[in-house]
């Protein structure tokens, strides 16, 4: 047993080495790239959501699902009436309008127990819980209350590797560190392939993904990723997604 051997039965050396090997990966290297790429491109949410809402020459209603610290998007938004639903789990203080999960929300709104079941809304934010399934039922509840020529924006549709797109939120031993879009992009591409509904991504602040029934954003897309393998959806992401810039996005809804 040479000694190199032997030192590596160490605990403290034993971690030295295996960390460098983890933190010298190419694909370790790689992600860190593109987490340095995306973290550095902009518009943010705030001002695509600001835009939508600008385009209206009445008064702007506007729901935020997943609100968490409202100084990170919700306050800077500029409608007229505004609402925000958030169940407080991440953010203690959750200084929101409804207090609840979105599911309770919607099924109070359903209901007519809170706002009015007749209530449309300009622009819905989707930020909430990102798995998959839950952000489909969201997409679904608000498709029921958003203006026909209105918009439904979601946060993290584009997920720069497939650690920053894993089901566990709290695991944090991975590229990603604690960068993490969940499956929210499963959800949006399950929409993209709805031939009545008009949709795109835009490419920055971790992918801002934007549906709508009448507004010419996007045609909709044949499945090409049944069984969402995100090295399927990586290689082909600007189809699937109908990535483009923020700069493209105003064009086509400016477009006479």
């Amino acid at each position: 047993m040479n000694l190199r051997t032997i030192l590596k039965k160490i605990k403290p050396i034993k971690y030295y080495f295996t960390g460098r090997i983890f933190y010298n990966d190419k694909r370790f290297l790689d992600v860190q790239d593109n987490v340095k790429i995306e973290s550095e491109k902009r518009p943010f949410r705030s001002e695509i959501i600001n835009f939508l809402l600008s385009l209206k020459n009445e008064k702007t209603t506007y729901l935020e699902i997943g609100v968490r610290n409202p100084s990170h998007n919700f306050d800077h938004i500029k409608a007229d009436f505004k609402h925000s639903v958030d169940p407080g789990k991440e953010y203690k203080l959750n200084p929101v309008e409804f207090k609840m999960t979105s599911d309770e929300f919607f099924a109070k709104l359903d209901a007519n127990e809170i706002l009015t079941n007749e209530i449309k809304f300009d622009v819905i934010f989707i930020d909430g819980l990102h798995y998959a399934e839950q952000v489909d039922r969201d997409i679904q509840n608000s498709l029921k209350y958003i203006k026909n020529d209105g918009f439904i924006v979601l946060h993290d549709c584009n997920p720069p590797s497939e650690w920053h797109a894993i089901e566990t939120y709290d695991y944090r031993v991975t590229p990603a560190l604690n960068n993490w879009n969940g499956t929210t992009w499963k959800a949006f591409v399950k929409w993209r392939s709805n031939p009545e509904i008009n949709s795109c991504c835009i490419d920055t602040d971790w992918g801002v993904g934007v549906l709508s029934k009448e507004q010419l954003i996007g045609d909709a897309v044949k499945p090409s990723n049944p069984f969402y393998e995100y090295l399927v959806f990586e290689k082909n992401k600007k189809e699937i997604l109908n990535l483009i810039s923020f700069e493209e996005f105003k064009r086509r809804l400016l477009k006479k």
